[in-house]
């Protein structure tokens, strides 16, 4: 799981959201001080958890002594009704934690649930699904950790770890060999050394790319012949990854030409949350 150095900062501004300079006045003012009890998590719909390291720490932020237990591990499948976690302690601290906590579990959940989708709609094909960087700002670590939750792999994290060539690149340079020659000059005197993608929108940029010897190939926005017809072409001289338009419905088709890999946007772009609960379950005075 992602260390507290990376999730502190994005926990933190999620509470500052919500407390700002006041805290929270709704439960400040009406829940007595020293209430305890419980409240547990329930799954809502069918899906696959991910998240609950990051609630676990939102509840230790907000009041280190809230005790937590969940009965699953991320990237486990809960089904509508499911009890898979509870936390006690403070009344008062579950409540002030409990947006935040479902925030972050009901997103990550919803792209975990997503790519396992995916990923199964191409199973045995040996095509592996990746993410973009089509993330919410600010969120994209826990996104894309999501992502391997639900049986996918990282594209790159940003825009340093990767060069990605893409058609505005090319088209600014002028084309993918004067794009492609520039970054490899500009990168060696820079001491730069990452991986070569060139995005291709025909399957003449597929062989221009291909004698530049670059280490991926972007196969975008072609229909699944023309794509059938840039495998061929590049026939393992490099990787391979189909991206545009992806859905469930055409992705098995396009995994069948013999990609590499298919990067899918919508993991994280327009995926719709995972629905859970946190429900107060007993209430004590201490």
């Amino acid at each position: 799981m992602l260390p507290f150095e990376v999730l502190d900062p994005i926990i933190t501004a999620a509470l500052r959201e919500d407390f700002q300079d006041r805290g929270d006045v709704t439960t400040d003012c009406t829940i007595p001080a020293g209430r305890q009890g419980s409240a547990r998590f329930i799954s809502k719909a069918r899906g696959i958890i991910c998240g609950l390291a990051v609630s676990s720490r939102v509840f230790e932020l907000i009041d280190p002594r809230l005790q937590v237990t969940f009965h699953v591990t991320d990237g486990d499948g809960v089904t509508a009704g499911h009890l898979f976690g509870i936390v006690s302690g403070s009344l008062a601290s579950i409540l002030k934690a409990e947006r935040t906590v479902l925030n972050l579990m009901q997103r990550m959940s919803g792209v975990a649930t997503l790519t396992a989708a995916f990923v199964r709609a191409v199973e045995g094909t040996g095509t592996v699904i990746l993410d973009t960087r089509k993330t919410t700002p600010g969120l994209r670590v826990l996104e894309k950790y999501a992502v391997t939750c639900g049986g996918g792999r990282n594209h790159r994290m940003g825009l340093y770890d990767m060069a990605m060539i893409k058609d505005n690149h090319i088209d600014a340079a002028g084309s993918i060999t004067a794009a492609v020659g520039r970054f490899r000059k500009e990168s060696a005197a820079r001491g730069i050394a990452v991986p070569v993608e060139v995005e291709t929108r025909t399957l003449e940029e597929v062989r221009e790319a291909v004698r530049l010897g670059v280490d991926r190939i972007m196969l975008d926005n072609m229909d699944c012949p023309t794509m059938k017809k840039a495998v061929d072409i590049i026939v393992g001289r490099c990787e391979t990854e189909a991206s545009g338009n992806m859905t469930l419905d055409r992705v098995r088709e396009v995994a069948e030409t013999g990609v590499d890999f298919i990067s899918v946007g919508a993991l994280t772009h327009s995926v719709p949350s995972l629905d859970i609960s946190l429900q107060i379950e007993s209430v004590r005075n201490s």
